[in-house]
């Protein structure tokens, strides 16, 4: 899948946050696929199907909507769309889609987290970390533009 497909399915253009570096994917895990075990490497990845187990990777991780994750995970960038069963450690930036339902602690030094993100657990994070809550204004209706 090309990579204006892939920003499209998220409802961006290429000029936006953590999907912004994004030049390809190397590895892609399809909707109807089920991983189990460890998950390690570099570059960047995105899941569509369902991953059980741990995750440790200098790159982006971008779980797609309707996506699974139980375990835990450890990444460069981290984009959640989808739902996490397990902690998730980001080195540089965690983000959280309007569709994300994270169960358990986020760790990482910048979050934006969307209106209409779950996340039930602790978030952890140094002295500098900064928090951002955002409405998606792709997806949002007018009134919510109007109070965004």
């Amino acid at each position: 899948m090309k990579i204006e497909e892939i920003l499209k399915s998220f409802g961006r253009k290429q000029r936006r946050r953590t999907l912004d570096r994004i030049e390809n994917f190397t590895t892609m895990i399809g909707a109807d696929s089920v991983y189990t075990g460890v998950f390690q490497g570099k570059d960047n990845h995105i899941v569509y199907g369902e991953v059980q187990g741990e995750c440790d990777l200098e790159g982006i991780l971008v779980l797609g909507e309707g996506s699974r994750w139980k375990g835990n995970i450890r990444a460069t960038s981290v984009v959640i769309a989808g739902r996490v069963d397990g902690d998730v450690q980001a080195t540089d930036k965690l983000e959280l889609a309007r569709t994300a339902q994270v169960h358990g602690r986020i760790t990482s030094p910048v979050v934006a987290i969307a209106r209409g993100a779950v996340h039930e657990g602790s978030i952890r994070m140094a002295k500098q970390t900064q928090i951002t809550r955002f409405v998606d204004r792709r997806d949002a209706s007018d009134k919510d533009r109007d109070r965004g």
